[in-house]
């Protein structure tokens, strides 16, 4: 369970938990917890303030997967009915790697992509999350090629009950793909018509990527840029990740929103920007002291714009 006690570093007066959460004119929320099990996690998102949410549908980083039962299933969409929380937004397992060339390990990756996909629509989820994954002893055209073949052949013959694939853009580490916006653009090119698609943009990724977002100039110039390669109506959640590194780093270290190296005014623009004002605005970042989920879900909240 969340823990709302106040602690003796932090004095703020945390509300109750089954108090009602003040509204905003955006859809914020935080990556939850599945612990207990995921129908808990409407609970908890709720509880944290907020109005969407994203979780993993198993374990990030095991291959065997955690079984859903239908009562599981159902209780999340009553919840989320009852509490208003929408999009649903899921996170696949960090193991998966569609980009690979091993061909042992891409089947087997295709099959836990395919997993998270029947898990994805059993929960009626919105979103399913992508790290287009790593091209190492293959070139960047084959892991592009290889990416979009696993996806369509894990998606081949399911009933996706609405569900949308997102890839998200990346750090830009060696090998990694997405770590640019045309990246990105290129693979949905490739997956329309195959699968519904679109992108999740995390601004700690790109940042350490190297895009300018803290400047106003930088910032206009990359959001210009955004829209030319992927298009702002793709972009259906943004992953709103303060960053530990520098720019241009390539080290993809998130931090508390407004306590790194991009600060809260690079939130603020996002929130209030009536062109993005479509999207899910979802932080993952860390909790090194109870209620700092809490916590960064009430900064973002508190930099919309009461008159939207």
């Amino acid at each position: 369970m969340v823990d709302f006690r106040p602690t003796a570093k932090d004095p703020l007066k945390w509300p109750p938990p089954k108090s009602p959460p003040t509204r905003t004119a955006r859809r914020i929320g935080i990556h939850t917890s599945i612990a207990g099990g995921v129908e808990n996690t409407a609970i908890r998102a709720y509880r944290l303030g907020c109005n969407t949410f994203q979780i993993f549908s198993s374990s990030p980083r095991q291959w065997q997967p955690y079984s859903l039962a239908r009562p599981q299933c159902e209780a999340m969409t009553q919840l989320r009915q009852k509490y208003d929380l929408k999009p649903l937004v899921i996170h696949s397992n960090y193991l998966i790697n569609l980009a690979g060339a091993n061909e042992h390990f891409r089947q087997k990756s295709i099959a836990a992509f395919r997993g998270e996909l029947e898990r994805g629509a059993a929960l009626g989820a919105d979103y399913l999350v992508l790290h287009p994954g790593s091209f190492r002893d293959s070139s960047r055209e084959q892991g592009l090629s290889f990416a979009a073949s696993a996806i369509e052949e894990a998606a081949r013959g399911l009933e996706l009950q609405g569900l949308t694939v997102l890839i998200e853009n990346t750090a830009g580490a060696e090998f990694s793909l997405g770590g640019t916006f045309e990246q990105v653009a290129e693979l949905l090119s490739e997956l329309r018509g195959h699968v519904p698609v679109g992108a999740c943009i995390d601004t700690c990724h790109a940042h350490v990527a190297g895009y300018d977002i803290v400047t106003n100039e930088g910032r206009d110039l990359t959001l210009r840029h955004l829209n030319q390669t992927i298009g702002f109506k793709n972009v259906r959640v943004w992953h709103c990740n303060d960053a530990k590194a520098d720019r241009g780093s390539r080290l993809d270290r998130h931090e508390h929103v407004g306590r790194g190296k991009l600060g809260l005014e690079v939130f603020r623009a996002f929130l209030n920007d009536v062109r993005l004002q479509h999207a899910a605005f979802i932080a993952e970042t860390p909790i090194d002291e109870p209620g700092d989920d809490w916590r960064n879900v009430q900064a973002l909240k508190e930099l919309v714009n009461k008159k939207l």
